[in-house]
């Protein structure tokens, strides 16, 4: 039986989700920077398997139960990546990812309270809120009505169902498994073979000659998505879904920062003033 945790959560915590929030940050732009998403991530997603095999010796054999999880999030992470793509495809990094980012903390702890009872306080939920709002508000910024911009809008939206979807059964897994890493490097292995085999589908044998830089991407990009999830899945394991879920969301903040100083894009007053709404919610969650 899954037992809903504690809402207190100490800052060495925060500090280490917060870490995990640059990762992935940082690997979500070595994504947008390659001229193929689709291959940079199946290519990235494939590298992520071929680094969890020679960890799963090491660790127990899933349950029957953790292999039913499994089964179940590996189509939520296979649909994220896919809606993903397709959001990039009609829209900017500036418009879809605060977007599907977003909004996936609020539908978290909302899921979270509904499949296992899990409760937080007034202050903890305002601050949910206000970290949401504070990412959401990013999204405005690159707003302009355009039919290709709606569509962005729509997959970002569906994107974001994922990711909340998959968030909350993640969270789980790492729970009633014999130990949160039994979960997490299963589901590096099965997700990178399955979302690889999707890249050579779509792509076909040429998508493996990669060049020097795409295989920095691609292995690079492994290597900080493996970590910042693996310490996800365990703070997700030793504190409550929708407040990690939020913390891991002010990825947006720092994506905002790689914009504007790595691909040098405007971040703008609203931006900072996004971070601003971000860093007091934080404080509401902590206190």
């Amino acid at each position: 039986m899954v037992r809903p945790m504690e809402t207190d959560i100490s800052l060495a915590l925060i500090g280490l989700v917060l870490l995990t929030a640059l990762m992935h940050a940082s690997w979500n732009a070595m994504v947008r920077a390659g001229e193929d998403r689709l291959n940079s991530l199946a290519l990235m997603t494939g590298a992520c398997g071929l680094f969890a095999l020679p960890v799963l010796p090491f660790l127990p054999f899933p349950t029957l139960e953790t292999w039913a999880i499994l089964g179940v999030t590996l189509i939520l992470h296979t649909g994220y990546k896919l809606f993903l793509v397709r959001a990039y495809t009609f829209g900017d990094l500036g418009h879809v990812y605060p977007i599907a980012r977003g909004t996936a903390p609020l539908l978290v702890a909302i899921g979270a309270f509904l499949v296992i009872g899990e409760t937080l306080t007034l202050s903890a939920m305002l601050g949910l809120l206000l970290v949401t709002g504070g990412i959401m508000s990013l999204a405005w910024q690159r707003r302009r009505g355009s039919p290709d911009e709606r569509k962005a809008t729509l997959y970002a939206l569906g994107t974001a169902a994922f990711i909340a979807s998959y968030t909350m059964m993640d969270g789980i897994g790492g729970r009633v498994a014999q130990t949160p890493m039994t979960y997490v490097f299963w589901l590096f292995l099965l997700d990178g073979l399955t979302f690889f085999s999707i890249g050579l589908y779509r792509r076909g044998w040429r998508s493996i000659r990669t060049t020097n830089s795409i295989s920095i991407i691609a292995f690079g990009g492994a290597a900080l998505q493996m970590v910042a999830y693996a310490l996800v899945i365990w703070a997700m394991s030793v504190a409550p879904l929708g407040l990690v879920s939020a913390l891991r969301e002010t990825s947006v903040i720092f994506a905002a920062l790689l914009s504007a100083y790595i691909l040098k894009e405007p971040v703008g007053r609203i931006g900072i003033a996004a971070a601003f709404i971000v860093a007091a919610g934080v404080i509401l969650i902590r206190f």
